[in-house]
């Protein structure tokens, strides 16, 4: 299904936008580094999901959306009222659900296997982050730890 790895891949764009958004306005240094990493990840993601995407005839759009946006505007306003990586975090794991359930909604559908490999992967990694973010933002890791 074409339109899955379109829709995908303007999540992965925005997503990449939203952790260095993050990174910017991280005051930890260990946090900067981990949100600037997986922006990087993300749009490696991206370009794998335009490729595919384009390789099945359809024409990804990578605009940002409004919802996007306000994402990242509603993060300068909590670090610059001194909120601070805490409510980054918060944000961040938000974010990061929705990537997930982008991601369950996408392998849920029929898509061709080489697709469907990659998604996946993708998947793990997103999932990956996710419990991480969330186990930072409960205090289970410090930024720049492993997790368990």
């Amino acid at each position: 299904m074409p339109a899955m790895a379109a829709r995908a891949f303007k999540v992965r764009c925005k997503a990449s936008g939203t952790l260095l958004h993050a990174a910017g306005v991280a005051t930890d240094p260990q946090l900067k580094a981990y949100f600037t990493e997986q922006s990087l990840e993300r749009a490696r993601f991206g370009k794998e999901l335009r490729v595919e995407a384009e390789r099945l005839g359809e024409k990804p759009d990578a605009s940002g959306s409004v919802s996007a946006v306000l994402h990242r505007v509603w993060f300068e306003t909590k670090a610059t009222v001194g909120l601070g990586d805490q409510s980054i975090l918060n944000s961040v794991e938000q974010g990061e659900d929705r990537a997930k359930k982008d991601y369950e909604k996408a392998l849920a559908s029929e898509l061709p296997s080489d697709l469907r490999a990659i998604i996946q992967r993708q998947a793990e990694s997103v999932i990956k982050a996710h419990d991480y973010v969330r186990d930072m933002r409960d205090g289970m890791v410090q930024p720049g730890e492993k997790a368990a």
